[in-house]
C-alpha cells in the first residue's frame, strides 16, 4: 500500500513537472510560508539491539546545528565521523560499521562513549554545543523487563534512569532524547516530560509508532514534545503528512526518519522538505542507502537557493 501511495505521488510530481517536495507540498495544501533545509541527525556510535558493544542506549547521534547550510552541516559531521573512526583506532577498537553506518566500540560505559564524541568534535575543529550538538536514541522497550529498565547491569525505576538523562544533559549538550523509556509506560514518559521537556525534544518513536491514536493521548496528557515520523509505520503517505500536520498544530517538533533495512530511495529527503520537518534522521554519512537522502537534500538545496533556509537547531528548542 506504501509503494503503491509513493509511485503515485511520484507520477503525479512527473506529469506536472515539479520537484517531489513542491509537488508534495501543493498536492496536500501545506501552507508553508518558507522552505527548511532539515536538520540532519547522524547515527555514529551503535549500541542495544543494533550492535554487541554492551552498551544499552541504541544511537548516539551528532547534529549539526550550528552550520549556516545543509551542506556545510553535512561536510561538520563527515569530518567528526572520520575524526571518531581515528579516535576509535587509535584506542584499539573495530571501526567496521552497523546497518545504519555508525560504529559499535565496546566502550564500557555510555559517559565514555559521549566523552568520546565530545572528543571526536573537537578534533574535527568544532565546537560541542555551539556547532554541534548530540541526540541519542535509547529504544528503551529494548531493555524494559518487568517495570524495571535494565541499565548498565543495575535495575531502574523510569524516575531513576530519568534522572541520568537530567545528570547528561547538565554535563553534555544533548538536545534530543528518543525513546528514552518504554513504548508503553506512559506514566514514566509523563514524569520525564516535565522534567526535561522545557530543555531538550523528548521524542516519541516506538511511543506514537506515526499513529494519530497514540498521538492525541500523548498530545492530551503532555507526553512528549516531538514525534519521529516513519512513513511505513502508518501505512499511506496521506496518513503520513495528517499525522505530521497534527503534530505541528499541537507544538510537536516532527523527525522523518528512515529504517535500518534502507534501501536507496530517496523520498523522504522530499518530504521532510516538503512539509518543513526541521530534522531528519537518516544515518551515518556512510554507505550508499544513507548518502542518498543527503544528496538529494543537498540537490534541493541548490535547487531552492536563497528561498531555502537551514533549520539548524531551532527544532531542538522546546516550544511545548
Amino acid at each position: 500500500m506504501l509503494g503503491v501511495s509513493m509511485a503515485v505521488c511520484r507520477a503525479g510530481a512527473t506529469a506536472s513537472g515539479m520537484p517531489l517536495y513542491a509537488y508534495i507540498r501543493k498536492v496536500y495544501g501545506l501552507r508553508h510560508k518558507d522552505w527548511l533545509l532539515p536538520a540532519p541527525m547522524l547515527n555514529i556510535v551503535n549500541g542495544g539491539k543494533h550492535a554487541d558493544s554492551g552498551i544499552d542506549v541504541q544511537e548516539f547521534m551528532i547534529v549539526p546545528t550550528g552550520s549556516p547550510t545543509f551542506s556545510k552541516s553535512l561536510c561538520a559531521a563527515s569530518e567528526i565521523y572520520h575524526n571518531l573512526k581515528k579516535i576509535l583506532a587509535s584506542a584499539g577498537h573495530i571501526v567496521s560499521v552497523g546497518d545504519e553506518g555508525g560504529f559499535a566500540p565496546k566502550i564500557r560505559t555510555h559517559e565514555q562513549v559521549l566523552e568520546t564524541i565530545i572528543k571526536a568534535i573537537k578534533a574535527a575543529g568544532h565546537r560541542p554545543g555551539a556547532d554541534v550538538s548530540i541526540a541519542l536514541d535509547s529504544a528503551a522497550s529494548e531493555f524494559y523487563q518487568d517495570g524495571k529498565y535494565k541499565f548498565e547491569g543495575r535495575k531502574l525505576s523510569s524516575q531513576e534512569l530519568t534522572a541520568i538523562y537530567e545528570k547528561w544533559a547538565r554535563k553534555y549538550p544533548v538536545v534530543s532524547y528518543e525513546d528514552p523509556l518504554s513504548e508503553d509506560d506512559w506514566d514514566g514518559w509523563k514524569h520525564l516530560t516535565d522534567r526535561l521537556g522545557k530543555k531538550v525534544r523528548v521524542v516519541g518513536d516506538d511511543l506514537f509508532v506515526t499513529n494519530p491514536e497514540r498521538l492525541e493521548r500523548g498530545i492530551s496528557t503532555g507526553t512528549g514534545n516531538a514525534i519521529l515520523i516513519k512513513l511505513n509505520q502508518i501505512g499511506t503517505l496521506t496518513e503520513t503528512v495528517r499525522v505530521i500536520n497534527r503534530a505541528h498544530e499541537e507544538g510537536y517538533a516532527t523527525i522523518v526518519s528512515h529504517r535500518s533495512g534502507e534501501t536507496e530511495d530517496a523520498f523522504i529527503a522530499d518530504l521532510a522538505v516538503a512539509v518543513n520537518a526541521g530534522a531528519i534522521k537518516t544515518g551515518a554519512p556512510c554507505r550508499s542507502e544513507r548518502l542518498a537522502k543527503y544528496n538529494q537534500l543537498i540537490r534541493i538545496e541548490e535547487q531552492l537557493g536563497s528561498k531555502a533556509k537551514y533549520a539548524g537547531g531551532g527544532v531542538f528548542k522546546p516550544g511545548k
